[in-house]
């Protein structure tokens, strides 16, 4: 094993890693994934800042094929198959899953109520599993016709395109870390 792939901190969390060397490669798909990362101890980070894609390209840029296998550490549910793709490229990848996620089906009525009562001004997505659980929830609820005045703030296009058969006020497509920035634009 020369390097591990985490593309997200829940992936990290989720890992015993008492038997890891922690001076090993370790490329982190975002920065929150590289603070997790690092506050267990991992020395030798990589960031791609956010996305798969730039993940990949980091690994292709930065690590060579013959240097050995690559771990992939991820959850259950992925939106690209990094290690297939990594895999075309000639690198000899083991993908582990450390976590699933089973999503909610049912909001308390009594929340509902109070949620139509009150909407939100902004709603963040990070990521098209996300998306497809809130959209689900939105139709088993009934409130496809409340977010007219509500921001859908979208990490991707992939991700907010699950979502525009809802009215919207506004939807904005971020990159991580760009969040709080949006705030502004509203």
């Amino acid at each position: 094993l020369k390097a591990i792939i985490f593309t997200s901190s829940n992936a990290i969390k989720y890992l015993d890693t008492k038997l890891i060397d922690k001076k090993i490669i370790c490329f982190c798909v975002g920065s929150s994934t590289e603070k997790k990362a690092l506050s267990i101890g991992f020395q030798n980070v990589i960031s791609a800042e956010g996305n798969v894609g730039n993940l990949k390209e980091l690994i292709l840029q930065n690590f060579n094929p013959s240097t050995g296998k690559l771990l992939y550490v991820s959850g259950e549910i992925i939106s690209s198959e990094l290690d297939k793709d990594l895999s075309t490229k000639g690198y000899k990848v083991e993908r582990i899953i450390t976590y699933s996620v089973k999503p909610i089906e049912n909001l308390d009525l009594k929340f509902v109520e109070k949620l139509k009562l009150n909407m939100p001004n902004i709603v963040y997505v990070y990521s098209q599993n996300s998306a497809l659980s809130f959209l689900k929830l939105i139709k088993n609820h009934k409130l496809s016709d409340f977010w007219m005045d509500t921001n859908l703030m979208c990490i991707s296009e992939k991700v907010s395109s699950v979502l525009n058969e809802i009215k919207w006020k506004k939807i904005f497509i971020f990159s991580p870390g760009e969040e709080e920035f949006l705030l502004y634009k509203i």
